[in-house]
């Protein structure tokens, strides 16, 4: 799954919002950054080319995005860490980064909790989250070929996870909740890029947990040719671009 994820979603969807996200934690001149949720290492990448003093420790909850990740960025420390038990001392980092990950913590106020524990006095806490699925148009096309493949019980992974916490007032409740004042909230658009629709849904079917949805149900090269079918028919055959929404969020300690 780590190497479809790298393959075909890491440069059309994750790198725009990761070079953005690099630049914005630039900005704040921070020495020491925990990054969390890290992946294969997208964002650490472009931390790395956009500070190259800063000291980076990279983690993730999955090992094997760890093992892939720290041959993608070297640069950084690699470290499997659960964010809701973070093997860190108190005041830590001067700052905490996550791109979109905080939507898999399964108690984010005491995911936000364990951030705010390793952050230094007046720390900072930088991330992002999707918003709701109709502003992500790539996923749109997805689901609805999840919903055609399978009339009855669709894999619900997208709506109910990457976009299940697309409430920028919720986000900031849970942020106040561990002891967070947000400083800064936006709303950022940028548009996707892919080759073709087939590599899109090859990534997502492939690199993302709808996988394991899929396997479950069985036939799984009759659904990727539904899927694709229907993905193109919305966004085209490719190369494809398409419009997706995230907000971003900087919370001080």
């Amino acid at each position: 799954m780590p190497d479809a994820y790298e393959q075909y979603l890491v440069p059309v969807i994750f790198r725009p919002f990761a070079e953005d996200l690099a630049a914005r934690a630039a900005a704040l001149a921070p020495g020491r950054v925990l990054e969390l949720a890290a992946g294969t290492g997208v964002l650490t990448s472009c931390l790395l080319a956009t500070a190259s003093s800063v000291e980076v420790t990279a983690t993730d909850l999955n090992e094997a995005m760890v093992t892939l990740g720290s041959t993608r960025a070297p640069g950084a420390v690699w470290r499997q860490a659960d964010a809701q038990r973070l093997p860190f001392p108190d005041g830590g980092f001067d700052l905490v980064v996550c791109q979109f990950g905080v939507m898999f913590f399964p108690d984010r106020v005491e995911a936000f909790s364990e951030i705010h524990r390793v952050l230094a006095p007046d720390g900072r806490f930088l991330f992002n989250t999707w918003g709701p699925l109709e502003t992500h148009t790539f996923e749109v096309a997805l689901q609805a070929g999840l919903e055609r493949a399978f009339p009855v019980d669709p894999p619900r992974f997208f709506p109910t996870v990457p976009h299940g916490y697309s409430d920028p007032a919720v986000v900031a409740a849970d942020l106040s909740a561990a002891g967070f004042a947000v400083e800064d909230e936006r709303e950022l658009t940028f548009q996707g890029r892919a080759a073709s629709t087939a590599d899109l849904a090859t990534g997502y079917l492939t690199g993302t947990p709808v996988r394991a949805a899929v396997e479950e149900r069985g036939d799984g090269p009759a659904v990727r040719a539904t899927v694709i079918e229907e993905m193109t028919a919305r966004l085209g055959p490719g190369p494809v671009t398409a419009p997706m929404t995230a907000y971003v969020f900087l919370a001080a300690a």
